[in-house]
């Protein structure tokens, strides 16, 4: 059985993704601060107080990944690889049985160019940022039709949804 490849952003109702540095990114975050329950990272700076439901969104969301692909800049900030097809293929290959997470705009956009994802997942945040870095830009053979939602989470000021790739 192949891994299945998804990726997944925050992002506004106006369809941007912010990073460190960029207009926006203190308001798509907010859920990760919204709650009580506390969801450590391998850096103990970086723990987050999730609401109950988004916990158990993101613990889910950990637990299921097996490999995770990053673009540059992520690749930058976690100290964190060639070619877009062998870096799946290689990811696929060491999550087994579990999903192969592909981070970031541009590497997420090169990855859907090439067929090679299978679900887009959001963090639908509700504000309108009016600009800065669109989840998805660039793309070769649009529209790009998706099925779904076959996933929708309500947690506290984000829904997390899930769609799959039409093949």
């Amino acid at each position: 059985m192949s891994s299945k490849v998804y990726t997944g952003a925050t992002m506004s109702l106006d369809g941007y993704i912010a990073g460190p540095g960029e207009s926006g990114f203190e308001y798509l975050f907010t859920w990760y601060g919204s709650g009580d329950v506390e969801v450590p990272t391998s850096d103990p700076k970086l723990t987050m107080r999730m609401s109950e439901v988004d916990a158990q969104h993101f613990r889910d969301l950990i637990e299921m990944s097996g490999a995770l692909v990053v673009g540059r800049k992520l690749f930058d900030v976690t100290d964190g690889w060639g070619g877009i097809e062998a870096a799946i293929g290689k990811a696929k290959e060491l999550a087994g049985d579990k999903v192969v997470g592909v981070n970031g705009g541009t590497i997420a956009r090169q990855a859907l160019n090439a067929g090679l994802l299978d679900e887009i997942w959001v963090d639908l945040v509700p504000v309108l940022l009016g600009g800065g870095t669109p989840f998805f830009d660039e793309l070769v053979g649009v529209p790009i039709e998706l099925d779904g939602p076959v996933s929708v989470v309500q947690g506290t000021g984000v829904t997390h949804l899930r769609y799959r790739v039409r093949r």
